[in-house]
């Protein structure tokens, strides 16, 4: 992301969504790398539910930076 010239109007706000950001990319990453040793279809659905629910949290979160800029 481009660096900012004027301060966030909500800094707090802008600081937790970047954590989220940061961490919802970490445990997406984790996740899809324990996708191919999961044992059943049943852990890679569960696996893959996890990680559709963490790609909308995360896009929801750029968005939310996207529009504070």
């Amino acid at each position: 992301m481009a660096e900012r010239f004027l301060p966030a109007e909500d800094p707090v706000l802008e600081n937790v969504l970047r954590w989220t950001v940061e961490r919802d990319a970490r445990d997406v990453r984790r996740l899809l790398e324990w996708l191919p040793e999961a044992r059943s279809s049943r852990e890679r659905k569960a696996l893959l539910g996890r990680v559709r629910g963490l790609l909308q949290e995360l896009e929801a979160a750029m968005d939310q930076l996207d529009a504070m800029h």
